[in-house]
């Protein structure tokens, strides 16, 4: 898939449930993770410049990675609930490009 098709789908209204993007049920609480992600990135620079153990750090940014990973997995649970369960219902066309969209998105985060 082009970059101009990626990019066509992630915006495209079947990517949306009655009130918009599938994760707009829970917004709140994802921006309430994500703040709590910038606070350990924000922790992590101050112990490096505290010259802190290599190994505090190293605990520090496994926690911080843990929880970047969950919040990834949490908002591929909402794509595929949402947005891919849509396509689903539309065309074979729709259904393929968000069934696509999604594996790519997952090997990402394989790689990652």
């Amino acid at each position: 898939m082009s970059e101009e098709q990626h990019s066509q789908l992630s915006h495209q209204p079947a990517c949306h449930h009655d009130a918009g993007h599938g994760y707009l049920d829970n917004k709140s609480e994802y921006l309430r993770r994500l703040k709590r992600i910038e606070g350990q990135a924000r922790g992590l620079q101050r112990m490096v410049d505290s010259d802190e153990y290599c190994i505090d750090i190293l605990t520090q940014v496994s926690a911080m990675t843990s929880a970047l990973e969950s919040l990834a997995l949490a908002m591929l649970h909402e794509h595929l609930s949402h947005c891919v369960v849509r396509a689903a219902r539309g065309t074979d066309e729709e259904a393929a490009a968000k069934i696509d969209e999604a594996h790519a998105a997952i090997a990402r985060l394989v790689r990652s």
